[in-house]
Order: structure tokens, then sequence, then C-alpha cells
């Protein structure tokens, strides 16, 4: 499929296709190149972005990705189980600093929180 297919089916925009493939972030075996050099995707490539979108609404750097997903670099999978493990340690903290916050809220709601506001 081309490119303006794959940007209809993802939400990207064609520049963002192109910016992640200069980034090494799309796979060689996910995109080629026809005999006018025009991009030709395969249809797992809508998939792979729509996990690469996942990953970037974790706060997942487009450098930390690259080191993820680009085959050339040769990190180990160590290398990489570390780097998941570390964010997904950062979005637990995210998550319990929510937590907490969701209880105070309420506690406001309540009338049980020392706090005050002006409505």
């Amino acid at each position: 499929m081309k490119i303006n297919d794959v940007s209809k089916l993802t939400g990207l925009p064609i520049s963002t296709l192109r910016f992640y493939e200069r980034k090494n972030l799309i796979p060689d075996t996910l995109v080629k190149r026809d005999v006018n050099n025009y991009r030709i995707y395969s249809e797992e490539v809508v998939e792979f972005l729509n996990d690469l979108k996942t990953l970037l609404s974790v706060d997942f750097s487009v450098e930390e990705l690259s080191l993820l997903v680009n085959q050339e670099l040769n990190l180990t999978y160590e290398v990489k189980k570390k780097m998941v493990e570390q964010k997904i340690s950062e979005i637990e903290d995210v998550q319990q600093q929510l937590r907490k916050s969701k209880k105070f809220l309420y506690a406001i709601m309540e009338g049980k929180a020392d706090f005050q506001t002006k409505c």
C-alpha cells in the first residue's frame, strides 16, 4: 500500500511516516520501494505503527524506540528488557500519583479535605 493509505489507516501524517523512516523506526521488512522509487508498505505496517504510537504515548522517546526497533544496532535482549522495565516502573509511579490525586479530589468533593476552593 502507498504512504497515503498508511497515513489514513493510522492517523499519522505523511511527514511523520517519513520522519519515522529517517529515524529507522520502521523496519525495512515493512517498507520497500517500487520501480518508480515510491514507498510500498506491507499490510503489517499498520499494526506496527499503532504499537509505536502506544509506546510513544507512554513517553518512550523517538531515540529510545530507535534503540528498541533498529536491528542494526545489535542491542542485546537484556539491554532492551531493562529499557522496557524502566518504562514500566515509570508508568507505575505515575499510576500511584494519579490514584493519590483521585483520592484527594474525592475528599474535596465530599468536604473531607482541608482544602478551600472558590467556585
